[in-house]
């Protein structure tokens, strides 16, 4: 039996909560975020991919693997992938009316992800944060966030390693009076700020914390504001950065601002 995957605990979490909204909504999220391994009708050629499509259960799907073991197990031999992360995928074939099998029975978490979920789930990762413009007044320590929240933050700052250095959770006073919270990231790559604030809310999203707010700020560690961060808030360490490893030949789709296009 393989080892257990993080996928494999958010569907079991979900499954033990049917009736819980927020258990769906981490699962979801464990989705878009890991890697999975989509089988291919055939070797991808000129940065083009072309998923096997089955026909299953009233709808169209595309085969995904949360290992390249499991995607193996499922064929019988060594087949044709592409590795690209759940968003990626979702983003690929949101609007055209295909789903997701995600693990088919290979795991225990075996799941039908239907067009409409998928297109749901599409609609929300492009969701972005809106920009606004305001002055603190005071930080203090941060009070009354669900551990849901936190745990979420924590998971999603994990995934970020290598775009900044730290991250500080207040609570926030600005002069117009308006009281918040405010999650300060230090010494960020200036190119991974908007990333960096779209997984903050995303985060608070699949919290399912309905009407909640998180504000985000940048901040360089020679700035006065960071050693007030660091004062009063809950501290996230970000993972340094992997080391440069041996040249491998890139799959196709693993740019993320570069993916595959189906054919």
């Amino acid at each position: 039996m393989s080892e257990e995957t993080p996928l494999d605990r958010a569907h079991a979490a979900m499954e033990a909560a049917a009736q819980d909204d927020a258990a769906r909504l981490r699962f979801f999220e464990r989705l878009a975020d890991v890697e999975l391994f989509l089988l291919l009708s055939k070797e991808a050629a000129d940065d083009k991919i072309a998923p096997e499509v089955f026909d299953l259960s009233d709808h169209r799907f595309v085969l995904v693997f949360d290992t390249e073991e499991r995607l193996t197990q499922f064929v019988g031999k060594p087949a044709p992938y592409a590795a690209l992360s759940g968003r990626i995928i979702a983003s690929m074939l949101g609007d055209q009316g295909i789903g997701l099998a995600v693990n088919l029975e290979v795991a225990p978490s075996s799941i039908l992800i239907p067009p409409e979920a998928l297109g749901w789930l599409t609609e929300t990762l492009t969701h972005a944060p809106d920009e606004i413009a305001a002055r603190a007044e005071s930080f203090e320590r941060p009070t009354g966030l669900p551990e849901i929240l936190l745990s979420a933050l924590d998971q999603k700052l994990a995934t970020a390693a290598g775009l900044a250095k730290s991250a500080y959770l207040v609570g926030v006073t600005y002069e117009s009076g308006a009281k918040g919270h405010l999650l300060g990231v230090v010494d960020a790559v200036d190119a991974a700020q908007g990333a960096l604030a779209k997984a903050v809310s995303e985060a608070l999203t699949f919290s399912g914390i309905e009407a909640g707010a998180l504000d985000v700020a940048f901040f360089a560690s020679s700035d006065p504001v960071s050693a007030q961060l660091a004062r009063v808030g809950l501290r996230f360490d970000l993972p340094e950065p992997e080391q440069p490893r041996d040249y491998t030949p890139v799959m196709p789709g693993s740019d993320p601002d570069n993916p595959p296009k189906l054919r």
